[in-house]
This record gives structure tokens, C-alpha cells and sequence, in this order.
């Protein structure tokens, strides 16, 4: 007797016809009539999954390794349509192709019945071609259908946080439409993105995923135009950008409300790309919040740490301190444990050939944009002021890639470090305006773990690479 394998699939649970446990139950029947036994360990099963593609089918991907092994384990695979093994031609035909010519394994159709004559082959390849079309088709449709739907202010998605979900469309939700409502007018009176994370932190008060608020999660909900009447659908290969219209859900913001404070935010931003610089410090992604963990960000312009997750209002403990107050913390503690000990000192010089190399591709890429700002000048798309503004600014950005490449091309040679030094001929080296931010942190990180400072005690603990 043959051994067959079988494999079921449905996309979705409401499809009863497609149910696994009918198809497997036809399946059966079919074994047992044509003398097939059927194991049940080679009964695959991969549930609510789309035949678009195998990549996300676990128990389709078992079954061909399984179909793989030597000596043969199954003669045969059923199943209930040719559609349930494959909607996409071309995982068909490498699968199918591949199962019969190197493993001499069928896939058979238990309710597409055909014969061996050649003639079978177009029709299964016309069955195939029907089940692909129905797929893209089908998906179209749902997509079109979404569009419409969109287009009368009908709910496309899930309910944002302050409603819930109606009938028709989005309805207020009485508890969570209050905190909404604070956010903007907390916003709108002076606080700033991480003091209200804060404050919903201390109240309790979670997102509708149950996670805690920070910045991005305030920042997120004063930007989303639903609050204000509106929709929002995201415009296929367009990153970042949304279709709006006007919805038939009761706002909870008003127009003129939600429009200040998009302004806000964007001079906050325009603020903060001004004052963005990508360098790096000695102490950069070596030191931690011994409160949360997470590491201190280093602002290089204001030479300032802080907890990045305080800065995002998740942390409650402040870890601020400038860059030269926990230096020399650091520096006393490095004396505490080195003492006139040597260390090792490694500096890959292949990883600076490489930041060299990145630098001046970036050069090369922010001059184009150079380029395309001013043909956006030219077409009338950016004012005059606007255009100034944006080249200003990217040629800020320049000048400091070029001052980078240039301090990383100065030290090349004493890049390539391998040695042993004392704590005095360290101190010498972290305090030298000759040597760059870059290759000072790269000498700590070369025998430093990481840093955990503690701002209630003013200490710092070292764990070091043994």
C-alpha cells in the first residue's frame, strides 16, 4: 500500500466549506478508496494563512522537507483543491516540478478529478491560472471595497485611542475621549510632549495596546486629524503619506484647536533640526540609567547627558549631567580600578577605512539633495524663503560631514592602535583636543563594557571587557 501526505489550508475561519476538518475529511475518504494509507504525522495543517506565498505557511515548508528525505516517506500528497496547495503560479509549478522530478512525489487534487493524459496538464495549469486570478481579483476587490467605504467616512480600521467602535463609524468612548482632550489642552497651555507622557503615566492611564505613554505615543495622538473630524487612509507606495477627508464621527477637537497645535509641533520640529548634530562623544552609547537601564543619550551641542527614557517620559528618575561633571566621575573611578595596572588598548583601523567611506558617500548624497532643492525652487513648489531655509540647512549638514571626514582622515594612523597603557597616558589621551570624540570612544569601548551611573549616589560602576 502507498503512503500519501496531505496538506490543508484555509484563509479564513467563517469559510465552512474550506474548514479544515471538511477537507480532511475528504481527503480520508479519497485515501481509503484508492488504497492510499494516510499517517496521521503527515496530515499538515497551516490555518488562516494565505496561499499568496509559502513564506508564512510553516506546515507547507515542513511537509516539503519531509518530502525530501531519504528514503521516501510518501508517495503522494492530496489535497483538497489545487488552490489550497498554491495560489501563485510560480510556487506551483518550482514546487510541483521540484516534488515530482527529484522526489517522484504527486500532488493530487481529491475534487479536481484528471486523468493521465497529457491533456490534464493544460487543464490543471487552467485551474491553477483561474485560482490566481480569483486571488488578485479577490484582493482588489477588498481593497476597492475599503477605498469606498473610506471614501463615506466608514471605519477601515481599528478604533483610535478616546473612541470606540460603532455600527457605522467611530463613537466616542466616554473615559478614554476625556484624556484626549487633556493631552490638547495641557499641549496648548505650555507642556511639553514628555511632561504629559508623564502625567497619563501617573494616572494609570495606558494606550489601547496597554503600553505606557512616552513622547512618540502623545506626539501621535496631536497629530491624528480623526480628533478633529477627519479620516485618514495611507496612500499605497507613498511612505508617510495620507489620504484625508471628512468623517461622520463627532470630533473632540475643534478645527481651529488641532490646527495650533500643528503649528506648535512644527516649529518645534524646525527647532530641532536646527539645533541636530549627527557627532559623536567619548562617553556616547557607554553609559546607563541605573534606574531603568536604558542608555544615556548624549547631546552633543548642550555637552549634556540624559536618560533616554526619561527624556521620553517613561522613566521617572532624571539623569541629567553634563558631559564633564560625570567625565572626571568616570575618570576617578577608572583610577580607583586600574591604578598603575596596564590595559589593552585594540582600535580596528579597517572599521575607520569603512566610516571614511560612508562619510564621503553621504557627502555625495546630500549634495544631490542640494540639487533637488533648488529644482524645487525653480518649478515653484518651495517659496523663496523656504528654499533658503532648506539650503542652509543642508549645507550645514555638509560642512559637518566634511569637518568629520576630515578630523577621521587626520587620525587615520593613530587610528590603528594596539597597545598597552597606563591610566596616566589614558588620562593624557581622553584630555587631548588632538585626538577626536570618535577614536577616544572607540579606546574606551575597546576595555569598557559599560558604564551605570546612578545620579542619586553622583557614582558610576565600570564593567570592563576581561
Amino acid at each position: 500500500m502507498k503512503t500519501a501526505a496531505a496538506y490543508i489550508r484555509v484563509s479564513t475561519e467563517d469559510q465552512l466549506e474550506f474548514s479544515p476538518e471538511s477537507q480532511i475529511k475528504t481527503i480520508k475518504k479519497y485515501a481509503d478508496e484508492h488504497g492510499y494509507s494516510l499517517p496521521e504525522e503527515y496530515i499538515f495543517v497551516d490555518k488562516g494563512i494565505s496561499g499568496k506565498s509559502v513564506k508564512n505557511r510553516t506546515e507547507f515548508i515542513k511537509m516539503i522537507e519531509k518530502a525530501k528525505n531519504a528514503p521516501k516517506l510518501f508517495d503522494v500528497i492530496l489535497v483538497w483543491k489545487f488552490s489550497r496547495f498554491a495560489r501563485n503560479r510560480e510556487d506551483s509549478v518550482v514546487y510541483k516540478s521540484m516534488l515530482k522530478k527529484k522526489f517522484n512525489i504527486s500532488v493530487v487534487s481529491v475534487s479536481e478529478h484528471l486523468s493521465d493524459d497529457p491533456t490534464s496538464i493544460l487543464i490543471e495549469a487552467l485551474l491553477e491560472a483561474m485560482d490566481e486570478y480569483y486571488s488578485i481579483n479577490l484582493a482588489q476587490e477588498v481593497k476597492r471595497g475599503m477605498n469606498e467605504k473610506f471614501l463615506r467616512g466608514g471605519i477601515i480600521n481599528a478604533p483610535p485611542f478616546g473612541y470606540k467602535k460603532g455600527d457605522f463609524s467611530f463613537e466616542v468612548d466616554k473615559q478614554s475621549s476625556k484624556v484626549v482632550k487633556m493631552i490638547f489642552e495641557d499641549f496648548l497651555s505650555g507642556l511639553s510632549l514628555r511632561s504629559i507622557a508623564v502625567k497619563l503615566n501617573n494616572l494609570g492611564v495606558y494606550t489601547n495596546r496597554g503600553n505606557k505613554f512616552d513622547v512618540r505615543s502623545v506626539k501621535y495622538i496631536l497629530t491624528n486629524p480623526v480628533y478633529a473630524g477627519k479620516l485618514r487612509m495611507k496612500k499605497e507606495k507613498c511612505a508617510g503619506k495620507f489620504d484625508v477627508i471628512n468623517g461622520i464621527h463627532r470630533p473632540l477637537i475643534s478645527k481651529n484647536d488641532f490646527e495650533k497645535v500643528q503649528k506648535i509641533l512644527k516649529w518645534h520640529e524646525n527647532l530641532n533640526l536646527k539645533s541636530r548634530k549627527k557627532s559623536i562623544h567619548m562617553l556616547s552609547d557607554l553609559v546607563f540609567c541605573s534606574n531603568c537601564g536604558s542608555k544615556l543619550t548624549v547631546y552633543v551641542k548642550n555637552n549634556f547627558l540624559q536618560c533616554g527614557k526619561y527624556s521620553k517620559g517613561i522613566c521617572k528618575v532624571s539623569h541629567g549631567i553634563s558631559a564633564a561633571k560625570i567625565s572626571e566621575v568616570i575618570l576617578k573611578k577608572l583610577k580607583d580600578d586600574i591604578g598603575d595596572e596596564k590595559i589593552n588598548i585594540i582600535v580596528n583601523p579597517k572599521k575607520q577605512k569603512n566610516e571614511i567611506e560612508i562619510l564621503k558617500n553621504s557627502i555625495i548624497k546630500e549634495n544631490k539633495k542640494i540639487l533637488k532643492i533648488e529644482k524645487a525652487y525653480e518649478i515653484g513648489a518651495d517659496t523663496l524663503e523656504e528654499y533658503k531655509a532648506k539650503k542652509h540647512l543642508q549645507k550645514e549638514k555638509i560642512s559637518d560631514l566634511i569637518n568629520q571626514l576630515n578630523s577621521k582622515k587626520r587620525l587615520k594612523l593613530a587610528s590603528n592602535v594596539n597597545l598597552k597603557i597606563n591610566f596616566f597616558k589614558l588620562v593624557k589621551i581622553l584630555k587631548s583636543d588632538k585626538i577626536s570624540e570618535t577614536l577616544k570612544n572607540q579606546i574606551l569601548k575597546s576595555f569598557i563594557s559599560r558604564i551605570v551611573f546612578s545620579r542619586k549616589e553622583n557614582n558610576v560602576k565600570i564593567f570592563y571587557y576581561i
